[in-house]
């Protein structure tokens, strides 16, 4: 029994030599400031920035490998002052936000079915895609708005998330959490938006929902080259100079918006004006 506790002493002893010799030659000092530069950093850890965190944009902005204006989480004058602790320039990166590509609230979709499971958009999904008849349209139970840890998506009340610019850090969680794919990230500048997913056309759209797109195809007529149909859906090509309201302005249904600095998503003068306000009928299947 001593032979066994002072060969386990010694070996305490030769694996803390270890630790000490190895700490002493192979220690890599710390910069101090990038504690101080995390210190300014918001602290959200959202990654919209790219890096792993808070902490690795501070790493990589001491290390030169980027500039404050890489967080947009921060204001103007927080980064000004990250800025002027490193002695650079603060640097500007746009501003990236979640976008939904649906419209078809309560009051213009219809639903097939009532559900009554567990309150989860991906709950619902699982039961045959979920009680709305237009398959690809928001399920409305609130997922993103749970998920976000910065307040950033309320449901509006006929069931549709609305996303608040100033406070979205394009974290991504909502567009994990959506299970029919309808959020995604886009730069502020992309105000021209298809507020659809909905791969079929014609009246069986606007049977399930009177805001769906029905693959007229006048947006793309309007904007030629900057919006193709695509599986009877517009797709803007971002890469073109995209900056054509017109587009938006023979859409019949508003399917396609304008996404106005101040007063968020504009239809065109073509659009039905919505004036239901309760909930539209579910259809008998």
């Amino acid at each position: 029994m001593y032979i066994a506790v002072l060969t386990l002493a010694a070996l305490c002893f030769v694996f803390a030599t270890l630790l000490v010799v190895a700490h002493r030659f192979l220690h890599v000092e710390e910069d101090p400031r990038i504690e101080a530069v995390q210190d300014m950093l918001p602290g959200t850890n959202c990654g919209a920035c790219g890096f792993p965190g808070c902490a690795g944009l501070a790493i990589a902005i001491v290390g030169g490998e980027a500039l404050p204006g890489k967080c947009t989480v921060m204001n103007e004058d927080e980064r000004e002052e990250v800025a002027g602790f490193m002695g650079v320039d603060a640097g500007a990166e746009e501003k990236v936000v979640a976008r939904l590509a649906c419209a078809g609230g309560a009051n213009t979709a219809r639903n097939r079915a009532s559900y009554a499971g567990v309150p989860s958009c991906r709950g619902a999904e699982l039961i045959a895609g979920g009680g709305k008849a237009c398959f690809w349209g928001c399920l409305g139970l609130g997922d993103c708005e749970t998920v976000c840890d910065f307040d950033a998506i309320t449901m509006d009340r006929h069931g549709l998330p609305v996303v608040n610019e100033d406070h979205c850090t394009a974290c991504g969680d909502c567009v994990e959490a959506c299970p029919k794919d309808l959020f995604s990230l886009h730069p502020v500048s992309n105000r021209l938006w298809v507020n659809c997913k909905n791969l079929a056309k014609g009246q069986a759209v606007l049977d399930d929902c009177e805001v769906g797109c029905d693959a007229c195809g006048r947006c793309a007529a309007d904007a030629p080259g900057v919006i193709a149909m695509v599986e009877n859906l517009p797709v803007v090509d971002y890469g073109r100079n995209h900056n054509v309201r017109t587009a938006i302005d023979r859409c019949p249904t508003g399917a396609i918006v304008w996404f106005d600095e101040k007063q968020g998503p504009q239809t065109g003068r073509g659009a039905r004006r919505v004036v239901r306000q309760g909930e539209r009928r579910a259809v008998n299947t």
